[in-house]
């Protein structure tokens, strides 16, 4: 009776479980040991998803596969081959059965252009220059004058959160210590969000005026406004949104 009691006891079953883990571990280990060795899982093929800038050969390049290379092999190494490409924020890895291994790339994004004795390179939110070459990236990226960290990061949180917003930007600058000016392209939108005609002549490119720190949120106050000053046939030339809950036009 003593002995069944025992046996009852919680503790016992937690080691019961413990050991049953133990076994399937040790079985998955076998089977994977077993099935590396195994020619019908070597690797065949590389598949590469999410490269926009980056070469696919650049990345087979860096995992450096052999022909002796498993599915199940440690991908660790892999990964961090990849990892230290400048251009590579993160890297993950699919096996698709028999021979397939499938790298998911997450690039950093190039952000804004800038001046350097070089030419116009590419730059991302965290000022970083990304070897990326413009000639042969059709890259439409706005311009900005110096590696500054607060319109770095600004242009990339529009990018982010204002995708409407960034594909218009020209230019973005500095003025004074607490004031960004972003020039953008004259591509108004009508109240159905459908493009305006901006082929005529008389359309200039917007200004638009903004405090340092400014949420990114409300550059989305300006496609209102170029609409309702549209349908009165009235031509903006700068919005400011300096001021705290408004929204100032300065008509041409």
């Amino acid at each position: 009776m003593i002995e069944r009691d025992r046996l009852r006891k919680p503790g016992w079953k937690i080691l019961g479980a413990l050991l049953l883990v133990a076994l399937i571990m040790a079985a998955a280990w076998g089977v994977r040991s077993g099935a590396r060795s195994m020619a019908f899982f070597r690797v065949r093929s590389v598949e590469i998803r999410g490269a926009r800038y980056l070469q696919p050969n650049e990345i087979v390049a860096r995992l450096q596969i052999d022909t002796l290379a498993s599915l199940w092999d440690d991908l660790e190494p892999f990964r961090q081959r990849v990892r230290r490409h400048p251009q590579v924020a993160d890297v993950r890895f699919e096996r698709r059965m028999p021979g397939t291994l499938v790298v998911i790339v997450q690039e950093n994004l190039p952000v804004a252009l800038i001046q350097t004795p070089a030419g116009l390179l590419p730059f991302d939110s965290l000022g970083r220059q990304l070897p990326i070459d413009p000639s042969r990236s059709n890259l439409d990226l706005p311009i900005v004058a110096s590696a500054d960290p607060v319109l770095l990061k600004l242009v990339g949180a529009i990018r982010a959160a204002q995708p409407r917003v960034f594909a218009r930007i020209e230019e973005a600058r500095r003025i004074g210590r607490d004031e960004i000016l972003l020039t953008l392209s004259s591509r108004a939108e009508d109240a159905a969000g459908a493009a305006v005609d901006t082929s005529t002549p008389q359309r200039k490119s917007l200004r638009v005026r903004l405090p340092v720190g400014l949420s990114v949120d409300r550059l989305a106050d300006i496609f209102p406004v170029e609409s309702d000053l549209a349908r009165r046939q009235a031509r903006v030339g700068e919005i400011d949104l300096r001021y705290r809950d408004q929204v100032i036009a300065r008509l041409q």
